[in-house]
């Protein structure tokens, strides 16, 4: 029986049979990856491993954090809050001079207001620098020497005005030159602390701080009734207890005021810095210890400013009698007492209230450990 040529057993007379040997399946996976396909465009198409190992530097290009700096926000704001808290401390002073109260002198009085002046000068000097520095890095790109010496130029000029109407308006005399000194020097060292590279918490420090000035000047109309409560008598003994218990009960409330004014700005700054910019970088737990510390550390700062500007207008005033110069020694101790409690209760505040915003691990952790348990036992 002899095979047909049209039947399926018969091979083709013009395609003879390839053997299947090794060295034909070897010659074909060589030269299997040389070939690429090509794209509409004409350019060779990649592998997709290739595009899988481009992924990952994409992605890690595109979620870079951005390094540059964050602006305070509502710096303007505070500026312009803080002139008005300077000139108001300003006037105040000058109508207590020039007050007619029953034997009291003009450099007693002047040494008491002292203070006032000065703490309210500081926080104005950093305040209006802090806006400056906004301005110029918004105009002229954030350089560290282009902001630090804008800070200390918008402090010159706040310490300049401040110096002219206290000389303008007060009497012309000694005492008058030691407070536009003292007061223009406040200024300018408030400029040159708001010329720090982070803003944000130069901008919760001004703030915070100008909350604590205002809120000791509202404390002060319940003085008397506190007095009553602590059992202030007609002895002596009893009103020294009594407003040393006055005195440390404001200055437990102003230290809570820092550290909530403090993290209450830096969240809100956080806040609106995420919808502006995601990549920037935000602030981390030792801004809000900083932050929260930073009215304490400006009362300290503001002691010294007195004790080595003032220097003269306190001995002055405690040369005047004996029960002077008791008083002047009382209320330095008081305000540098006053300066450690607002500085560590405010940065353990502003610290509490950070923390409380962070979530937990072991409470981000259940519901994963829950899935798995639950595919284990089904």
């Amino acid at each position: 029986m002899t095979k047909q040529p049209g039947g399926p057993n018969a091979a083709e007379p013009d395609q003879p049979p390839v053997a299947d040997t090794a060295e034909t399946r070897a010659g074909e996976a060589a030269s299997a990856p040389v070939i690429e396909s090509a794209t509409d465009d004409g350019q060779p198409a990649r592998s997709a491993d290739a595009a899988v190992e481009d992924e990952p530097t994409d992605a890690a290009e595109e979620f870079e954090p951005s390094t540059r700096p964050v602006p305070a926000p509502a710096a303007t704001v505070i500026a312009l809050l803080s002139l008005v808290w300077l000139a108001a401390m300003l006037w105040s002073t000058r109508e207590a001079i020039h007050s007619a109260e029953a034997g009291v002198t003009v450099i007693s009085l002047s040494a008491f207001a002292l203070p006032g002046v000065i703490s309210a000068a500081l926080v104005t000097g950093a305040a209006v620098a802090l806006a400056a520095g906004n301005l110029l890095a918004r105009r002229y790109g954030d350089g560290v020497t282009l902001r630090f010496a804008g800070a200390i130029g918008a402090g010159m000029l706040v310490g300049l005005l401040a110096a002219l109407a206290i000389n303008l308006t007060y009497a012309d005399n000694a005492t008058t030159n030691v407070i536009a000194g003292t007061t223009a020097a406040a200024a300018i060292i408030g400029g040159a602390v708001a010329g720090a590279r982070s803003a944000p918490v130069v901008g919760a420090i001004s703030a915070s701080a100008l909350g604590v000035l205002i809120f000791v000047v509202a404390f002060s109309r319940v003085r008397d009734p506190l007095f009553d409560l602590y059992g202030a008598g007609d002895t002596q003994e009893s009103l020294v207890n009594a407003a040393k218990w006055v005195s440390r009960t404001e200055s437990v409330l102003a230290g809570v005021v820092a550290g909530l004014l403090a993290f209450a700005y830096l969240t809100w700054s956080k806040r609106r810095t995420i919808r502006q910019d995601p990549t920037a970088t935000l602030p981390r737990w030792p801004a809000y210890l900083l932050a929260g510390a930073g009215p304490g550390l400006f009362l300290l700062l503001a002691e010294v400013i007195i004790r080595v500007g003032g220097r003269s207008l306190l001995d002055l005033a405690g040369a005047l009698s004996e029960a002077d110069s008791v008083a002047q020694t009382m209320l330095g101790s008081s305000r540098v007492d006053n300066g450690i409690w607002v500085l560590f209760l405010g940065a353990l505040i502003a610290l509490i209230a950070f923390g409380r915003t962070l979530g937990s691990p072991e409470t981000e952790d259940d519901p994963a450990d829950d899935s798995v348990a639950a595919g284990a036992t089904r």
